[in-house]
């Protein structure tokens, strides 16, 4: 989109300032962001977002859920009398019409472009989504994962569940089922008997390996069924890049909130873990380099049963070395089911790129394997 079409956007939020630049901000994988630079010294700038309606799906709930949340916790800390809120919290800018976000049709040619406008779901697809928010200035993201880093985000993600605890108001699930392995275990079904791109006999020795821990690692849904786990609100895209930091290296704000829903609180540890202490990139083909990080497991560990300790159940403290091998089991789930269907979802760079994450993250589930009694001690010792 031209400038001239962001700003024309942004003119539907209430902000009364004087747009001077629109531009991109930040390297997104979903959503498009752009910063946008206001003329007045006594207002802020703001962030602009494109929400991707492609993978949310019920843009009113997203935007109910983030809403809900941001506002109790927004209540949490002045309650808590902390004098510096609006760098804690994100806040984001109503429409005229109360909504915080803009419902902006596709013209004609964005339309006949939108590989979704023949769909059922025309009217939806043929717009598109945006929201904005506050920008929070003088603040920073981290890409490093360092011990110290690993802490501050089991402190901060473990903080973030403690305060959502009494949360009343219901959330829905923004992507449901996002992190529900027997869903993930069907999929993957689906695509072996499915085969559309002749793929499955290349991959027995992998399929021989999920199958072979597929219903241990179907636990949580099963002891959620039987009133033994609960489900709490979640961030459920737990990385350091999704906090922010200010000058002095001190965690602000928690940020991406799109993914905040129930959840077993497997998915903010487990996930976490799986990328940030893995020693490998997850599309890395050097599996023999493949090791678990035990400085991060533990750093990030003692962070988040310091913030937590008051509202972690012993079957979900029990249950955390089960979080970290389940994740990287789940994702090679995942990343075989659009091997087999053709690559469909995930972004590839050569042919058999989803082949090569499967295989890291069968690789990295077994290096977690063998660390489970380890760092269940750690566990005990800590609580």
């Amino acid at each position: 989109m031209t400038t001239e079409e962001l700003i024309e956007i942004v003119r539907h939020f209430c902000t009364e300032s004087t747009v001077m630049s629109v531009k991109p901000l930040g390297k997104g994988l979903i959503n498009d962001t752009f910063l946008v630079k206001t003329q007045e010294s006594d207002k802020p700038d703001y962030v602009l977002q494109r929400i991707n309606h492609h993978i949310f799906t019920d843009v009113e709930l997203l935007q109910h859920n983030i809403e809900t949340v941001t506002n109790h916790l927004r209540h949490k800390l002045k309650t808590e009398g902390i004098a510096d809120v609006d760098r804690r919290v994100l806040h984001f800018i109503p429409t005229s019409t109360g909504k915080t976000y803009y419902i902006c049709p596709l013209d004609s040619e964005e339309a006949s472009a939108n590989p979704f406008s023949e769909k059922s779901e025309k009217i939806m697809h043929d717009c598109s989504y945006w929201r904005m928010s506050i920008y929070i200035a003088d603040t920073h993201t981290l890409e490093e994962i360092t011990p110290q880093s690993s802490y501050d985000c089991g402190l901060a993600f473990g903080h973030f569940q403690q305060q959502l605890i009494d949360l009343n108001e219901p959330l829905g699930e923004t992507i449901p089922d996002f992190h529900n392995m027997e869903f993930r275990l069907h999929q993957l079904h689906q695509a072996v008997a499915n085969d559309m791109a002749e793929r499955v006999k290349e991959v027995s020795k992998e399929l021989e390996l999920i199958e072979a821990h597929a219903d241990e690692m179907c636990l949580a849904e099963r002891l959620y069924r039987q009133g033994l786990l609960p489900k709490r609100i979640c961030h459920c895209d737990t990385k350091v890049n999704n906090m922010l930091f200010d000058r002095n290296g001190n965690v602000l704000c928690i940020i991406d909130l799109d993914t905040v829903m129930p959840a077993y609180i497997f998915s903010d540890y487990g996930d976490f873990l799986r990328t940030a202490a893995n020693s490998q990139a997850e599309d890395s083909p050097n599996l023999d380099k493949i090791t678990f990080r035990w400085d991060i497991f533990e750093a990030f560990t003692r962070g988040y049963l310091e913030s937590t300790s008051s509202f972690l159940t012993p079957i979900e403290r029990e249950h955390l070395p089960f979080a970290v091998a389940l994740f990287p089991l789940m994702q090679a789930v995942r990343f075989l089911t659009d091997y087999l269907n053709g690559d469909s979802y995930y972004k590839i760079k050569y042919p058999e790129h989803n082949l090569v994450r499967t295989r890291n993250q069968l690789r990295f589930y077994q290096e977690v394997e063998a660390t489970r009694e380890k760092m269940a001690k750690l566990i005990a010792c800590l609580s």
